[in-house]
């Protein structure tokens, strides 16, 4: 399986990463590695995130890489993170 960002993802991952580097620049650099050790797991184990609590329903899983939430779908042979909140924000329904 690959790992793919959607474009709004990504987005929201840099804003993330511009927000912890303001501040404290060595710890976006570690933020940023251990999201993509983490993120590099669901290669090999793509259903290992939990169902998102607040849309049970709905074929999303996440990861929580703290203070971050990481939202995906896998569609065929892809791990599409589509959305990245902070655990602080209440969730809005991902999109693919």
């Amino acid at each position: 399986m690959k790992v793919r960002f959607t474009p709004s993802a990504r987005a929201q991952f840099l804003s993330a990463l511009t927000f912890i580097r303001r501040d404290k620049p060595a710890a976006a650099i570690r933020f940023r590695d251990r999201t993509e050790t983490i993120l590099r797991r669901l290669e090999d184990f793509p259903k290992s995130g939990r169902v998102v609590p607040e849309f049970p329903d709905l074929p999303y899983r996440e990861v929580i890489i703290p203070p971050y939430r990481f939202f995906y779908r896998i569609k065929g042979d892809v791990v599409w993170i589509v959305a990245v909140w902070h655990g602080a924000q209440l969730p809005k329904e991902p999109r693919s």
